[in-house]
């Protein structure tokens, strides 16, 4: 009797087996033995009932420590009862503390998941940003060296623009000391003249003294010869005398100058500062000019004039500036379209501008500039001497670079060749002139009224050295005259 409970304890007592599937096994168990134990427990109080009633002519001193002994049963069956249903509860509290905790899992698993899929993304973006940054990296190590080499050229200009003031300072300070020798002796001869033009007047005024004195004495005299000729009359009167021959006296003619011929002068137009003139006859690839020198140095700044005219319905290339690495470096570029209105003033393919030339296509003489400066990368066109376009932010700190090839008249696909028909210019160039600086608005107005071209000329029609097709060159100084 005392033996079963001490084995649920025990029973009860064993460490529980973790996972929901050993919980409900333990609690199946726990409710089968239970029912087995009041099974066993109803059989063996009957037995022992049966035993009692057989027992019945016993003593009474032996039926109590058998009652005595059921109701210390009874007590720990309670008792037993009251514990198995604590573990009971215990049980069920560890179940359900267990299925929380495979929630729990399941869902950390989930977060595991979705952690390791957004470290996944994150970490596919940190590789693009990187090799973005690699890219970047790249492209600032060349824009950082194209800095260093256009500060570098920067630099060289700027030392020799500083030599070259400082010999011009020189000249200047040389000049300054000359002017001031020369002034000094100026107003050397200027007080030796002032000195001169006192002896004069002291000398003139006594000419004049003299001249008085002279006019006295005349006066004397004439009054004497009119007394003697009173006299001689006198006489006469009393005896007479052959009377001389008069002398005339001797007057002094100056001989009439004859008139200067007038020498029969052609009329000159009022533009005459063109020089030359070039003929473009037609549209064909093999019409063009080509100049015998080319770009000694570097250029940071450019100046293109030329007059003008054309009778076809679009303005061609004017001229194309081709290096072995690029074959558009500086070109005016036009094309035969249906409806042109611009041409594409390009330097350093691809950067280009376009300038309206609508105006220009009506058969008449026209001055045109093009000025570009890289410093801020301004641009300005003039159309006769108006400015027709302007902008900044072209191709600045570029610099166009010395070696290529120069040709009028065509567009250049590769150094000298490449051409196509439809890019040639048709019409007429005349006083074509490039500069190696930026010319300021009066200088362009001056050379569209005819006045002599501004100094700092790189190339003109004299340079050209081969004439390829129809192109005739003409020598002609005004404007009016080719």
């Amino acid at each position: 009797t005392h033996r079963a409970p001490r084995f649920i304890f025990r029973f009860y007592h064993q460490p529980l087996l973790k996972g929901t599937q050993r919980g409900s096994r333990i609690i199946l168990f726990g409710m089968g033995f239970s029912k087995m134990f009041t099974w066993f427990f109803i059989t063996w109080v009957c037995c022992n009932l049966h035993v009692s009633c057989s027992q019945q002519a016993e003593s009474v001193k032996q039926r109590k420590p058998f009652f005595e002994r059921l109701r210390r049963l009874e007590e720990q069956f309670r008792r037993f009862q009251e514990l198995s249903l604590t573990r009971l509860q215990i049980i069920s509290a560890n179940f359900n503390i267990s299925s929380s905790v495979d929630l729990r899992l399941q869902s950390l698993a989930e977060q595991s998941e979705n952690i390791s899929a957004t470290m996944s993304r994150f970490h596919t973006a940190t590789e693009n940003d990187i090799a973005t940054l690699k890219s970047w990296m790249k492209k600032l190590q060349k824009k950082t060296k194209k800095i260093d080499l256009k500060l570098s050229t920067w630099e060289q200009v700027l030392n020799e623009r500083s030599k070259q003031l400082s010999k011009a300072k020189k000249e200047q300070s040389e000049m300054m000391s000359n002017l001031t020798a020369a002034v000094e002796g100026h107003r050397e001869r200027i007080s030796s003249l002032a000195a001169g033009r006192r002896k004069l007047q002291k000398e003139t005024e006594s000419l004049r003294d003299e001249v008085k004195r002279h006019g006295l004495i005349i006066a004397r005299f004439e009054e004497r010869m009119k007394s003697a000729l009173q006299n001689d009359a006198l006489s006469a009167k009393s005896r007479p005398v052959q009377a001389a021959p008069a002398i005339e006296p001797r007057v002094h003619r100056a001989k009439p100058v004859k008139a200067a011929k007038q020498q029969h002068t052609q009329r000159e137009g009022s533009i005459c500062n063109v020089n030359s003139m070039m003929h473009f006859p037609n549209s064909s690839i093999e019409n063009y000019a080509s100049f015998g020198k080319e770009f000694s140095t570097g250029l940071f700044e450019i100046t293109i004039c030329s007059w003008l005219k054309t009778k076809a319905n679009y303005l061609g290339t004017m001229l194309s500036y081709a290096t072995e690495d690029n074959d558009n470096k500086l070109v005016l570029h036009g094309r035969n379209t249906s409806k042109q209105t611009t041409i594409h003033f390009v330097i350093g393919d691809p950067a280009f501008r376009e300038l309206p030339v609508r105006s220009l296509l009506d058969g008449r003489w026209h001055h045109v500039c093009i000025i570009w400066s890289s410093f801020e990368g301004k641009y300005w066109y003039y159309i006769d001497r108006r400015l027709a376009a302007t902008g900044s932010k072209f191709q600045k700190g570029y610099e166009i670079p010395a070696g290529g090839t120069l040709i009028i008249g065509q567009e250049q696909d590769n150094m000298g060749g490449g051409f196509d028909e439809t890019e040639s210019f048709v019409g007429n160039l005349a006083g074509f002139t490039i500069w190696n600086r930026a010319l300021s608005p009066g200088e362009i107005s001056g050379i569209t009224t005819g006045k002599l071209l501004p100094g700092g000329q790189m190339l003109t029609f004299n340079d050209i050295s081969i004439l390829n097709g129809g192109v005739q060159h003409y020598n002609c100084t005004c404007l009016e005259h080719c």
